[in-house]
């Protein structure tokens, strides 16, 4: 049943906890895709060879999907304010160090240490959202929240292009401007660790774990076959350790919440989608069209409508039709996009452009806050930070594996162009197979 406008708003001093958590879920959007639009330039300066700049992407996966699981589950167990405002400092301290390297290990590690810090920020920050909020103000906070992170994955090649027009150094300095404001708000606004829950950390849980994802994600970004049988074989151990703990770090009767299982697979194949195309595209656009770092980021600012739809339309299509409908025209928008784009060639401009990257943000505003909706929906306030890091590890896969996907793929091309066609095929069939996914499972709701 639809509420009210004035329940479903948040009230008092929410608006200043959701601001706090939507800026921070922003930085950690754009720091991850406008990076690529600098690799370049980094490369360049660097005298980087191109597999070790490959490390400056992988090495942040690595970090941020490796250890998600662990930094949602120390959230519910530390505390989620205090895990947030650590790791947002260790942010801080890693993103300028990346900013001032001279060398390119220095810049990987400095990746790495970055990519690890989202992984215990994120889940916190989703959870005290998840926490804090009740009702249909939860809902809409997690719609506003949902929609400011998709502007950040879609606006980060826009900020990127600037910023690289300025210097790529720049690309890790301005979010350490806006990661210290944001820093200094949550002091002031984050609610105290009331809810912290008592118990002890499941290590020979955590360890198996995060050393499975450490292996996957390796596998995934670069195609180690050894490290996929090491982290089959610690995720199998990390089963087995499960069914055993007496507090396990993740509680199998988790997996069984209605939906769970479904919405985190729908949101891997739709990050495949989506980071699969961003590869294409951005290397379209350089490559074959001939367009700067600047153009390729103002060629996709229109991709930013889901930071004004997000908040506003989505959810009045909630309340009207259901998360399921609206999550499915999502996914289904986000097909249509990248199947427009499989008719580029080498006279392409912005106009032809356009189409794909407006239904791109469409696609967005639509998909992103109700499956995080929908992937939190039924968990005990005691398990929110480690259902936030389900979800969370479930797109950093997703971004892996697509990635992986179109790279496999445009080698087979006898030209670039012709290699960036048939890799649009995966972004396609993975938004499709997403929609089919969350049609499927997610369970009917109104706002």
């Amino acid at each position: 049943m639809a509420t009210t406008e004035t329940t479903a708003r948040p009230v008092g001093r929410e608006w200043g906890v959701l601001l706090v958590l939507c800026g921070a879920i922003f930085l950690e959007g754009v720091d991850v895709s406008m990076v690529g639009v600098a690799l370049p330039s980094i490369q360049a300066d660097l005298g980087m060879t191109p597999g070790a700049l490959q490390w400056v992407v992988s090495a942040y996966v690595l970090g941020y999907g490796g250890f998600m699981l662990l930094g949602g589950r120390a959230a519910d167990l530390l505390g989620r304010r205090r895990v947030f405002l650590f790791w947002l400092a260790v942010f801080v301290l890693f993103s300028g160090l990346g900013g001032l390297a001279q060398d390119g290990w220095v810049l990987v590690l400095a990746r790495f240490v970055t990519g690890l810090s989202a992984a215990f920020l994120t889940p916190a920050g989703l959870s005290i959202i998840t926490t804090a909020f009740d009702g249909p103000r939860r809902d809409q906070a997690l719609l506003v929240y949902g929609g400011v992170g998709a502007a950040g994955f879609s606006l980060g090649l826009v900020v990127g292009g600037l910023l690289t027009a300025l210097g790529w150094r720049w690309v890790f300095f301005a979010p350490v401007a806006v990661a210290l404001v944001v820093l200094a708000a949550a002091v002031k606004v984050l609610p105290r660790d009331a809810d912290r829950v008592r118990g002890r950390f499941d290590l020979a849980g955590a360890a198996t774990a995060t050393g499975a994802m450490l292996l996957l994600v390796l596998a995934v970004a670069e195609g180690v076959w050894q490290a996929l049988v090491g982290g089959l074989v610690l995720l199998a151990a990390f089963a087995a350790v499960e069914r055993r703990a007496a507090q396990p770090l993740v509680r199998p009767g988790l997996l069984r919440v209605p939906n769970l299982v479904r919405v985190n697979l729908a949101a891997l194949l739709f990050a495949a989608s989506f980071f699969g195309f961003q590869l294409v595209a951005v290397l379209y656009f350089q490559q074959v069209l001939g367009w700067s770092a600047l153009e390729t980021g103002l060629a996709l600012l229109v991709a930013g409508v889901d930071a004004v739809l997000a908040p506003t339309l989505t959810p009045r299509l909630v309340a009207r039709f259901g998360l399921i409908k609206v999550i499915t025209a999502g996914l289904l928008a986000a097909a249509a996009a990248y199947a427009l784009f499989l008719r580029i060639d080498a006279g392409w401009g912005y106009w032809q452009v356009f189409p794909t990257v407006a239904l791109l943000g469409i696609a967005f505003a639509l998909a992103y806050g109700p499956l995080t909706i929908v992937a939190t929906d039924g968990v005990a306030d005691a398990e929110q930070g480690l259902a936030g890091g389900l979800l969370n590890t479930s797109f950093q896969f997703g971004a892996a594996l697509g990635v992986a996907g179109v790279t496999a793929v445009v080698a087979f091309g006898d030209t670039p162009l012709e290699g960036y066609r048939s890799a649009l095929l995966v972004p396609v069939a993975a938004a499709l197979l997403a929609a089919v996914t969350a049609s499927r499972g997610a369970r009917r709701r109104s706002a």
